[in-house]
Formats: C-alpha cells, sequence, structure tokens
C-alpha cells in the first residue's frame, strides 16, 4: 500500500512515496531544482502562478517515474499540504483568473483590519478568534474593491491546497480547517463565518463543498489520471495548511504538544483544547488537523515571515550574483566560525511583509552595530540565524502568556533545523528541550492520506515508527548568554505604527 504526499510551499514543491506497510518513504523529490518566483509588483505584494505549482507538481511525478522507476499505479491516496492563508480565484474549468496573492502578501491588511472593527472586535475573537487580518478572506475582498472585472469572473475561491486538489479531481472542495486559516471559521458554532463574508459583499457561492480534513474526499480524474499515470480510483484522502500538516508530520496532536519548522517562514504551533485566543492578535488560532466535533483541537500559531527567504537572500548576496549560488551547508559552516552574540551584530528579519506578531505592522528590518573593522561573513550569517530565532521566540513568550508550557519543542531536522548553530541557538533562547525527528511535511501527508484512507486505524498506529533522532538540551551557561543578547535584541525592535 503505497501513498502519495504533496507539500505546495512558496519555494517549491516536495513530493513522498509511503510505503505504508513498513511505514517508511520509498522516495523522496523536490520541484523545481531552483527556488520558485514570488513576483511582488508592489511594495508588500507577493504572488505566485497556481499554474507553475501544477507544471512543477507534474515535473515531480515524472521524476517519481522516470528516476526512480516507480509506477505511480501503486499509490492508493494522496495527501495534500500546503502554503497557508493564499488565495487562488478561478473559474468554472479551474483556471486561474489572476495570480494566487500568496501568504505573506500585505495589500489587504487594511480591509482586514476595517471588517475587524465593522464587525466588531469582541464578536471577531469570540466566532473566529482574532481578527479577519491579512487571511484569505481579506485578500478576496481586496480583489472585490480593486479588480471588480477578475471578481466577477470568479466561480471559486480556493486556498493552494484545494486548489492542486481540484486539478487531480476536477471537484471544488475546501476544509474546516483551511477555512478558519481564511479567517471563515465560526468556532463556537462550528460552521462558515458567513458574518465575514457579509461584511465585505463577498458571495458565499464561491466557497466550495466543505469536506473533512482526513477520509475519501474526491477520486482523481479519470484524463487526469491517464495523464499522470495514476489508477483511476486513486483518491484524495487528507489535505491540509502546511503548519499544521508540519505538526502531524512530528505527531503533534494533543493539548501542550509544540512544532516548529524554519523554511520560508518560521513558526512555532502548539495545540491546545480550548478557543483561546490572543486580543492582540499577534498569535492565531485556527482548527488543528484532528479537530472533531467530541474532541476539541485548536493549534496556535506564532509566525516570523522572514525566516528562511533570509538565508536565501544572503545566499543569493554572498553569491555575488555567480550563476553557481554558494551552498546553504556552507553558509552553516560560516555561522559556526563565530561566536554568539556575533560580535555585537544584531540582525531583525522583517523584510517580508507585515508581521502578525506587531498585529500586521512593519517592523525595520536590518542591520545594526556594523563595524567595517570587525565585522566578517561570519558574524553576519550568525547574527541572521539569531534575529530569526529571537524573532520566534518573541511570539513564542506570547504563545507562553496564552497557556503555552514551551518546554518541549519538535522539528523535523531540515531547512533551517539543518544548522547545528540555529539549533544551538534556538534550544538556548527558548529554554526549550529540542528533539529532532527525520520527517517532512510531505512524508506527514503521506501517513494523513493513509489514515484517511482507512489504511490506519488511528493517527497513533500513522506514526509508531516516527524517526526521533537526537534530542537537544538548553546548556545553563548558554542559555544565560543567549538570554542577555536576546533582551538587549528584543529592547531595540522599531516597529512602524501607521
Amino acid at each position: 500500500m503505497y501513498f502519495l504526499g504533496i507539500d505546495l510551499g512558496s519555494s517549491s514543491i516536495k513530493l513522498s512515496v509511503l510505503n505504508a506497510e513498513k511505514g517508511t518513504v520509498v522516495c523522496s523529490v523536490t520541484a523545481p531544482d531552483f527556488e520558485m518566483e514570488m513576483r511582488a509588483p508592489k511594495h508588500g505584494w507577493a504572488e505566485q502562478d497556481p499554474n507553475s505549482w501544477w507544471q512543477y507538481f507534474k515535473q515531480g511525478l515524472n521524476t517519481i517515474r522516470n528516476e526512480h522507476r516507480f509506477d505511480l499505479k501503486q499509490i492508493k491516496g494522496i495527501g495534500i499540504a500546503y502554503q497557508m492563508h493564499g488565495l487562488v480565484i478561478t473559474n468554472e474549468k479551474f483556471d486561474p483568473v489572476r495570480p494566487s496573492i500568496i501568504w505573506c502578501d500585505s495589500r489587504a491588511a487594511q480591509i482586514g483590519q476595517e471588517a475587524y472593527k465593522s464587525i466588531g472586535e469582541k464578536k471577531c475573537q469570540e466566532q473566529i478568534l482574532g481578527s479577519p487580518g491579512n487571511f484569505t478572506a481579506s485578500k478576496l475582498g481586496w480583489v472585490k474593491q480593486n479588480e471588480p472585472g477578475v471578481y466577477a469572473e470568479a466561480k471559486y475561491m480556493m486556498l493552494p491546497g484545494d486548489f492542486i486538489a481540484a486539478k487531480l479531481t476536477g471537484t471544488a472542495q475546501t476544509t474546516s480547517s483551511g477555512l478558519s486559516e481564511a479567517a471563515l471559521w465560526n468556532f463556537p458554532e462550528g460552521r462558515l463565518a458567513v458574518e465575514v463574508l457579509e461584511n465585505m459583499g463577498l458571495d458565499e457561492n464561491l466557497i466550495p463543498e466543505i469536506v473533512p480534513t482526513f477520509g475519501e474526499q474526491a477520486t482523481i480524474n479519470p484524463k487526469i489520471a491517464e495523464e499522470l499515470g495514476f489508477d483511476k480510483n486513486v483518491k484524495v484522502t487528507y489535505r491540509a495548511g502546511d503548519q499544521p500538516n508540519n505538526a502531524l508530520s512530528l505527531n503533534v496532536l494533543n493539548p501542550g504538544e509544540i512544532a516548529t519548522t524554519a523554511g520560508t517562514s518560521a513558526v512555532i504551533y502548539a495545540v491546545t483544547n480550548s478557543d483561546a485566543y490572543d486580543p492582540e492578535n499577534r498569535i492565531n488560532t485556527f482548527l488543528h488537523v484532528n479537530n472533531t466535533e467530541r474532541q476539541k483541537r485548536n493549534g496556535l500559531l506564532g509566525i516570523i515571515n522572514g525566516s528562511g527567504i533570509l538565508y536565501q537572500w544572503l545566499r543569493r548576496i554572498m553569491s555575488l550574483g555567480n550563476s553557481e549560488l554558494i551552498s546553504y551547508e556552507l553558509l552553516n559552516t560560516e555561522a559556526a566560525k563565530t561566536e554568539p552574540g556575533s560580535a555585537g551584530l544584531r540582525f531583525y528579519p522583517f523584510g517580508n511583509g507585515v508581521e502578525r506578531i506587531f498585529n500586521n505592522k512593519e517592523a525595520n528590518s536590518g542591520i545594526e552595530n556594523l563595524n567595517f573593522n570587525i565585522h566578517q561573513p561570519a558574524h553576519l550569517v550568525r547574527s541572521a540565524c539569531e534575529g530569526i530565532v529571537f524573532a520566534m521566540n518573541y511570539g513564542f513568550e506570547v504563545m507562553k502568556s496564552l497557556g503555552t508550557s514551551g518546554e518541549i519543542v519538535r522539528a523535523g531536522k531540515g531547512n533551517l533545523f539543518l544548522s547545528p548553530v540555529f539549533r544551538e541557538i534556538f534550544c538556548n533562547t527558548t529554554q526549550a528541550q529540542l528533539e529532532l525527528y527525520n520527517t517532512s511535511g510531505a512524508e506527514g501527508a503521506a501517513r494523513g492520506a493513509a489514515f484517511g484512507l482507512g489504511y490506519f486505524k488511528n493517527l497513533s498506529e500513522a506514526f509508531e515508527n516516527l524517526e526521533r533522532l537526537e534530542c537537544l538540551e538548553p546548556d545553563k551557561e548558554l542559555s544565560a548568554r543567549y538570554q542577555d543578547i536576546y533582551e538587549q535584541w528584543k529592547n531595540n525592535i522599531k516597529i512602524n505604527k501607521d
């Protein structure tokens, strides 16, 4: 029994094939072999072409078929994880009518703020556990206000994973978890938040059919099955946003458990069994993948936009325009050449749109205390790692005020967590025990697909053989040192109030 997991990110699409009987991954591929384009036509905008996602997905399948010699007809179920909060608007044939407005796009923040005040702050917090903010509903509201011709063409409003599923199956669907990340879920009443749609003047008919996160959502379209090489009976059996899915991948399913990741953005995600929310909207609450009517499970999410994208920027800058970019491994090696604190150099990683931890305000990004006679490339790289972790910890402190324990945090050994220096900074700044696992978002999506089809009886069984690679404990002396550096860094954050 084989299952395919898809992880649609903003840098690449990752695919993993899981042998569910053995609980092991047969192969994993990434497409394309460069970082996907993110367009910024105006300051604060971020867009991608959904059709390019589909093409790169097919490219990844070809790699599985041709280079790994795997017969895709053996796949029984497909799980999809995807970049959260993106807006994909399509016509009835599932052709996008404009580029996707993706997660880090800031243009709709004002629309979300206006809706927050118009609906009523208390009512929003009680019903959608926060503000419409810069989420998918607000982005659709922006399109209606600024591109009425495009809005008139729209048949469906989708999240990025819904788009991939629709292309596979020919059926437009979404999930309650997905709607919660779009600021379109009424938590206490367990339904679509029509109040938000009505306030923004949005058509409820644009919302696709709501299906469970796990289960036989739809069967692949026969023509697509033939084109891609799948069996005609393969089904999409799981979908979730990338951060709830990352938590699933790490078997973070119960209250008090915490997951983290540092890909394009950096996230700390904690599970709770209450409708907790942050009155200042710095931390966001979404339905977790295993939420049911009988078992409440929500995810508290703190996010920093500039994480892996900052590391990408450093890589390009330090490659001096050469077509052959230096490796991330070299950056990691450079970071280890200097001491904690980077000889006083401070990096503020807030250069990728408005930040939720500052209530959708922009914070000044950049480098502070640069001394041309002292600082070398190693200081720059290490200070970037410190800045990313410090920003994560800033949000983590807010999460702790909402009841998150913060004692143990789980992460997959990938992206920035491949760096020993980054792991050291994280463990000693957060003062949490850091458990590293051999897993990925695509593998988690494949396990979710197997559970959704009913191969595993429960989620505990799905993660029985999840491999823990190592466990890092905070060092008392290093923790004290990093805490002092962190406090200095935090006291110098400058937030643009306008």
